[in-house]
């Protein structure tokens, strides 16, 4: 698609050519199983040993054999939180936070149903948790928390470091898994001197192929498998390894940690460019996340008294690509579960977009998307159904 304006990274991105050239050999020059003894399988092997160095280093970890190669996020976070509450039985309760991505929420919903007593923390207006709610829930049968490091629909930081040093001063036996997804690539991640035990991230989020993440499990924490079968990753998540996506993941991480200076400086210039621009030419816009802590790539903007399909449909028309709400809910048309959480108005709750860049994201780009996003909700506008109301609001920005 010539015309195409990605502005829906955190829904995927795409994948880095340095990436790929790095992965291409490992497809169909050096294809042996790493658990073969012979040298051409060996060489994998080691491949694999200096991918998780770099991945270790991208955490912020000690040590390599902290760091477990998965498919995925959503099989990151199963591994860890089924792999705690399966090493330890003792304990039946959970806590986590009614924002969290559905790999995390949904999972919650199941164990529930399994008998785990859940608290859901709740956020306020702006996205920010209230840290309060998680640490009054602790009690001495508390067996984990589960708190994301940004929300993929606002961009909202969440004090994880803190959360689990509070967590831990009241009871040091509950364990902390953090879901790093978007907050990998886009800021620093550095679980030394923290008090969390587990972090997931995915890599096609920063520019690695889907199918490939990574669980870091610190040293004293102890999990059971999820994927039962033979020793790969130290008998923790058993299959013959994905060598060339792990390599890719590498190089992935070594790129994103290069570009950190990048993101918090150029992307956010752009993000914020665009937040402006669009609310200062739509009347009805009005910016769903106020949080001071952003990721910087990350901005969600409701349009009042429209319908978001439609939107999202008119800017396809333009190759604007942006989202409602997770790519893993956008299916769906009921309002997303982060808004609802947040008390977004009924009148912008259907209505909101997600916009969220990458270092491709070029300043032509987010120019054009200013330029077309008006033209778009004037014209749905004019056939919503609330004239009356949008009238109303005219009238009180003093447009009419």
């Amino acid at each position: 698609m010539a015309n195409l304006i990605y502005l829906d990274n955190n829904a995927t991105t795409k994948v880095d050519e340095k990436v790929l050239e790095v992965m291409l050999p490992y497809f169909s020059q050096y294809y042996g199983n790493p658990s073969s003894i012979y040298e051409f399988g060996g060489k994998n092997a080691k491949a694999i040993a200096q991918a998780r160095e770099i991945v270790k280093d991208f955490f912020g970890a000690k040590n390599p054999k902290e760091i477990i190669f998965t498919a995925s996020g959503s099989e990151s976070a199963n591994t860890a939180i089924r792999g705690v509450l399966s090493a330890d039985k003792s304990k039946n309760h959970l806590i986590t936070t009614k924002v969290e991505h559905p790999c995390v929420l949904n999972l919650h919903k199941q164990l529930e149903k399994e008998g785990y007593r859940v608290t859901y923390a709740g956020v306020n207006s702006a996205g920010e948790l209230n840290i309060e709610e998680i640490i009054d829930a602790v009690t001495d049968k508390t067996a984990l928390v589960s708190c994301m490091y940004a929300n993929n629909e606002t961009g909202a930081l969440f004090p994880v470091e803190i959360i689990a040093e509070k967590v831990k001063s009241k009871n040091k036996d509950t364990k902390i898994f953090v879901d790093a997804v978007q907050a990998a690539g886009k800021i620093d991640i550095n679980v030394q001197n923290t008090q969390i035990d587990m972090m997931g991230i995915s890599g096609h989020k920063f520019h690695a192929p889907k199918g490939i993440g990574a669980l870091y499990v610190n040293s004293s924490t102890l999990i059971t498998p999820l994927i039962i079968g033979g020793h790969q990753e130290r008998g923790k998540r058993a299959g013959t390894e994905n060598v060339p996506f792990i390599i890719g993941l590498a190089k992935a991480a070594e790129l994103a940690k290069n570009s950190l200076d990048y993101e918090t400086n150029e992307v956010k210039r752009l993000r914020d460019k665009l937040e402006r621009g669009i609310l200062s030419k739509i009347y009805n816009a009005k910016l769903n996340s106020s949080a001071q802590n952003r990721v910087p790539n990350t901005t969600n903007i409701g349009f009042e008294y429209v319908e978001g399909e439609l939107i999202l449909l008119n800017m396809n028309d333009f190759g604007i690509c942006a989202s409602s709400g997770s790519a893993c809910t956008s299916g769906s048309l009921d309002p997303s579960h982060v808004l609802k959480a947040m008390g977004v108005p009924f009148t912008a709750l259907h209505g909101s977009i997600r916009f969220s860049l990458s270092r491709y994201t070029t300043e032509d780009e987010i120019d054009f998307t200013i330029e077309k996003m008006p033209v778009i909700i004037d014209k749905l506008a004019k056939i919503s159904p609330f004239q009356k109301e949008l009238n109303e609001l005219k009238q009180r920005k003093g447009i009419i």
